[in-house]
């Protein structure tokens, strides 16, 4: 069994997002992101199914043509191909942990 204590694994860095991947494996890729108040993953796109979960702070996500403020033990899902991001909260970090899937 992997174990995974994800509060010594969290990284802030003032000057770009913290990334840690936790796990990548054909089948699934865990991502760990930490991002310090204000700081962004622009929108993009993926050919990958998505799950993004709040660890802990709130930000603001983006998924295709809706946006949504999300806070802590909440969950986001995103389709391949559809835009998708998030930024940091102004007074609040952000952890964020991506979980992907291959399309079948």
């Amino acid at each position: 069994m992997e174990t995974l204590d994800l509060k010594r694994l969290m990284k802030f860095s003032p000057d770009r997002i913290g990334r840690e991947m936790l796990s990548d494996k054909p089948e699934m890729r865990v991502a760990l992101m930490c991002l310090e108040p204000g700081q962004e993953l622009a929108p993009h796109k993926a050919p990958l199914r998505l799950m993004m979960y709040v660890v802990e702070g709130k930000g603001t996500f983006t998924v295709g043509d809706e946006t949504a403020v999300a806070d802590e033990k909440t969950c986001l899902f995103c389709d391949p191909m559809v835009p998708h991001g998030f930024r940091a909260d102004k007074g609040s970090r952000l952890v964020v942990m991506a979980v992907v899937t291959p399309v079948e």
